[in-house]
């Protein structure tokens, strides 16, 4: 400010600074709307996610917000009750209660709503999904290039810095529940089991074994035969997650190609099948292996720990996290051709 000879303000510079102060005030609000415009209020709305049948047996109870509660999820309401489909603004659909034919399915989409297809199946094993086409703008599968990706499972970083690996008792195991000749785990199983002893268990052996039964178990064997019952990108499952690294056994696996196994886990935590010019020579490196060689494949664990994704509410909870970055008015004009790209 520019001063008087008297040792006060001018009263000209005493306006202009006023000017000023004001023009910054209202440039700053502008900028900056009042966090109770009507605009803001809209936006701190919950999203309502609207499951419209859900995808297992059993339904649990999703009245409260479970979003918040179990995962620490704000702003974000699940339900099952259809009659709040005019509230939705997100609409899921799990491919396993979808039924060919569009009787089931609300009659019309709101406008701004977005239906998602949902599945944690394998291309091979999920039928009839011409009949989808132009029907949803997002899709949730294990895929990694979904709208939504709900892997089986990951590995999380932890700082123990120790290894934990189960007493041995056996050198391989295998749980089978769905044994089909034809399906190339089988073929590999055969030839495998030419050149060593695989234990089985499972309902294709007649030796189910309890929930609190299958870790235990799988942990004596040295190795597990970590295969999939069909062959696609992205497609590793609990086979890996659960059975092999949660467990405490080395995953054999057969699946996808290493490079692909190896986006998710450390190359030195796993055997894959291809690895090897034959099954012969595979069962000799899984035969003749040494304590120390053994103990190598377990040094992912001084980093990482296991996590499983077995709540179907956590992975529609994460529908919430997505949604900002999600592309709206989107549709997959052949469904099929994507999934099975």
């Amino acid at each position: 400010l520019r001063w008087s000879p008297w040792g006060r303000p001018g009263v000209k510079a005493l306006v202009t600074a006023s000017v000023f102060v004001t023009t910054l005030w209202n440039v700053r609000f502008f900028l900056n709307p009042s966090k109770g415009s009507g605009e803001d209020s809209k936006h701190r709305e919950p999203l309502v996610i609207l499951v419209w049948e859900w995808p297992s047996k059993q339904v649990p109870n999703i009245s409260r917000d479970v979003c918040h509660e179990l995962y620490s999820i704000t702003g974000c309401q699940l339900t099952t009750e259809r009659q709040l489909l005019h509230q939705a603004d997100v609409v899921v659909f799990p491919h396993s209660r979808l039924q060919p034919g569009r009787d089931k399915l609300p009659k019309e989409r709101l406008p701004g709503q977005n239906w998602v297809w949902v599945s944690l199946e394998s291309p091979s094993n999920t039928r009839a999904l011409a009949a989808w086409n132009q029907t949803f703008n997002w899709v949730m599968t294990y895929r990694q290039d979904s709208d939504i990706f709900i892997p089986y499972g990951k590995l999380v970083p932890n700082r123990s810095a120790t290894m934990n690996i189960p007493a041995k008792t056996n050198l391989v195991s295998w749980v089978i529940s769905n044994y089909h000749r034809t399906q190339k785990r089988a073929e590999v199983y055969r030839n495998l089991s030419r050149y060593l002893h695989v234990n089985i268990y499972g309902k294709a052996n007649n030796k189910p074994l309890c929930k609190d039964c299958l870790l235990p178990t799988i942990s004596k064997s040295k190795f597990y035969l970590a295969f999939e019952n069909s062959i696609h990108r992205d497609y590793i499952t609990e086979k890996l997650w659960r059975n092999s690294l949660l467990a405490g056994t080395v995953p054999v696996v057969l699946g996808p190609p290493r490079a692909n196994y190896e986006q998710f886990v450390p190359a030195d935590s796993f055997i894959h099948v291809n690895d090897f010019d034959s099954l012969e020579e595979l069962a000799t490196f899984l035969k003749t292996m040494n304590s120390s060689r053994y103990q190598q494949f377990f040094a992912w664990q001084k980093r990482f720990s296991v996590k499983l994704y077995t709540d179907w509410r956590e992975r529609i909870c994460a529908i919430c996290m997505a949604y900002p970055r999600l592309p709206h008015g989107h549709l997959y004009p052949d469904l099929q051709s994507w999934f099975n790209s």
